[in-house]
This record gives C-alpha cells, structure tokens and sequence, in this order.
C-alpha cells in the first residue's frame, strides 16, 4: 500500500489492511483504466472528468455491480454525479441530481452527491467552545457556519485507491485536512470507503483521526429523485422514517434544543406518507424551512447499523431504504432549488427537483451538550457507516 503523507493515516491504512481491505494506489495521469474483477461485469473504471482552475486532474471512477447498476465518483469531493437503478421493469435510470461536467460542480453547487466535512449541517454562529477555547469558522450561511464551511471536504481534492474483490466494486479516497483549516482544530486524516455490493447496495464507510481534540460530522449530500425524470418533483414519493421525534429550528435552521414528538404534525413520517400530503400544512416550522429541512431523531436500540428511513416511487417501482449507524437523518426537499442550476440532459432543476437523506449527528452539536457528541480525541478512531439499498417492488 502507498505510504500516506501522515503518521495517523499511515496508521489507519494498516488498521483497515488488517481487517483485509486491500487497495490499489491510484496513478496521477488520467488516463482511462479498467480493474477487472473475477465476475467481469463487477468492476471499476477510471477516466478523466476534467482540470480545476490551478491545473489540477479530476477523475471519475464508475463502479459496476453484476446486476448492472453503476455509480460514478470524481475525486473532487468524493462527489456521486451518476447512480443508476432499475424500476420495476428492468430499466435503468439516473436517480441522482448532478451535473453534466465538472465546471458547475466547482462554480455553483448545492452540495450535490457529495461528500460533506468537517461537520455536516449547521454550526450556530460559526463558532463553538472546546476544553475552555473558542474557535471561529467561516460563516457561509448568513450568521450560521454550514456544512465544512467555504473550502469543506465537498470542494477539495481526495487521493482514490479502487479496490479489487469478486462480488463488489470499492473506491477509497483519503484526504488530510490540515490544522485550522476552515477554522476547525487539529489535523484530520479521513478516509471514505464506497463500496458497491450485487445486490444493488452501496455502502459508505468513514473513518477519521486527528492528533488534537476536534469535532467531526460526515455524511453524504446526495439529492434522490426515484422517477427518474429530473423534471417531474419528488412529491409524490412515499417517505418512512424511523423516528419519534425531530428538532425543531429558529429561523436561521439552527436546533432550538427541544426535541419534540412526531405525533400529530406534519413531521409524522412513522407510517409511509407521501412528500407532498402535509408539506404545505399550516405549521410555523415548515415555513421557517420553506418545507422540510429538519433533522429526525432515530429510533435505536443499541450500536450497529438501524433503519433509517424507506422512499417509494410507486409509479417506477423503485424502493431505496437507508440504514445507518448514526444517531439522525436530516430530511431535506430541495425547498431552495429554483430553476437556474442546468440538469443532467438539459432543463433545470425545479424547486422540490430531490429530496437528501444525510445521515449524522445533530446539527449544531458543538454547542449543544445536551446533545450527543461530535468530539474526536487523539487516539480514538471516529467511524460511522450508512448503507443506500435499491430494490423493486
């Protein structure tokens, strides 16, 4: 295995050997590459996506799966731009929002697909106090800090290592995110896994160390619309979500700290709705959010992976359920798409064009004791794990 440019991912990279996950440095140039597998329709593909401003190479690496799904993942942001899933008849499509080439991913984008760091969601104030120091982070959503900042893991390069096995495509990008970057203490070695399994399954494992006391909150941003059809809303998608309660916000998104029952409002998803039967509900929260851009509590009984959440396009027969290891989902409509980002394949996308299911911790945490904790301490290992599972029905 390549020798990284630090000690504690060194580390970590012997850590995951010895748990037998074997990798393939990947080569600088861009030149296509396929690594075939025993079952030669599970496999990875390498090829160029495109230079950044300073001349620097994206790569895109699509993962294959026997049952012919694909994934598509550029080295910038570790950004899904492609996932294709069968409905019911067999035929594929692209269920993901995206776009066409890399030049939007760098202007002018929502998050889209990608990877999300140093702490996913919102932080109030762009600040937090840790072991009695405050530290201030870049505040990139009118007061508030949001999603890694103005420079976060979604907007940097990551070195890709493709992995090789029999029945499941893998790609692991590494990043180190140095000392103060953004704002945030402590370096930070972080590693994503994604693994694409035969049965339409696409595991993504993360893991981090730092070498002084920080806070950590990864997740992904992918915004799904299972019809296919970026024109058409996900409205219509039917929404289960394991989860009693939810955190209500002030106006700048930001927990208020209560954690209030489902039961009786809009935010009920405990039994399978569609998105649109109560979005439009005469509720104060749902107008501070423009619609639902809230974070669930899950229901949990013990560590390990748990339900997360069940959508359900009845007219395409596509069935995604979500399973995770972290404590909440932050349920999110694309309430502030309006038309002037360019679709895959032409158009625009709408308002409500795709919902995200971001597995994490509780926004603003930092702040919030009483919430569980986002702290990484030297010698401690964070690790979190969601699973993405398509089927028909």
């Amino acid at each position: 295995m390549k020798l990284f440019k630090s000690t504690s991912i060194f580390v970590l990279s012997l850590l995951l050997a010895q748990l037998g996950w074997q990798c393939k440095g990947d080569s600088k140039d861009a030149k296509p590459e396929t690594m075939e597998q025993s079952a030669p329709i599970t496999r990875i593909e390498k090829s160029a996506y495109g230079n950044l401003p300073d001349g620097s190479h994206v790569a895109k690496y699509t993962l294959r799966n026997a049952s012919g799904m694909e994934v598509d993942i550029i080295s910038l942001g570790g950004i899904i731009t492609r996932w294709t899933a069968p409905d019911r008849n067999g035929v594929f499509k692209d269920i993901v929002l995206g776009f066409d080439s890399l030049q939007p991913y760098v202007e002018d984008n929502p998050f889209f697909g990608a990877l999300v760091g140093r702490y996913g969601n919102r932080i109030a104030g762009g600040q937090f106090t840790l072991d009695g120091e405050s530290y201030s982070l870049a505040r990139n959503n009118g007061a508030n800090h949001l999603h890694g900042g103005i420079k976060g893991f979604d907007k940097v390069l990551w070195e890709a290592f493709p992995g090789r096995e029999t029945d499941r495509a893998r790609l692991m990008l590494d990043y180190h995110s140095p000392d103060g970057e953004e704002g945030y203490p402590g370096k930070l070695d972080v590693r994503v896994v994604y693994t694409l399994t035969d049965d339409n399954a696409l595991e993504i494992d993360y893991q981090a160390v730092t070498d002084k006391p920080t806070v950590v909150n990864l997740t992904n941003h992918s915004y799904f619309n299972l019809s296919g059809d970026f024109t058409h809303d996900i409205l219509d998608t039917e929404l289960q979500l394991n989860a009693d309660a939810y955190l209500p916000v002030d106006t700048g998104l930001i927990p208020t700290g209560e954690i209030r029952p489902v039961a009786g409002t809009p935010f009920d998803f405990t039994t399978p709705k569609t998105i649109g039967r109560d979005v439009e509900a005469d509720d104060p929260q749902l107008r501070v959010g423009g619609g639902y851009d809230h974070c669930w509590v899950l229901k949990r009984e013990g560590p390990g992976l748990a339900p997360a959440a069940t959508a359900y396009h009845r007219e395409s027969g596509r069935l995604l359920q979500v399973s995770t290891d972290e404590p909440a989902v932050q349920f999110y409509i694309g309430n502030f798409l309006d038309g002037h980002l360019p679709a895959k394949g032409g158009g625009s996308y709408g308002k409500r064009a795709g919902f995200c299911l971001e597995t994490e911790h509780y926004p603003d945490s930092p702040n919030r004791p009483e919430f569980p904790s986002t702290r990484l301490d030297p010698g401690q290992i964070y690790r979190s794990r969601t699973v993405f599972a398509f089927s028909t029905r």
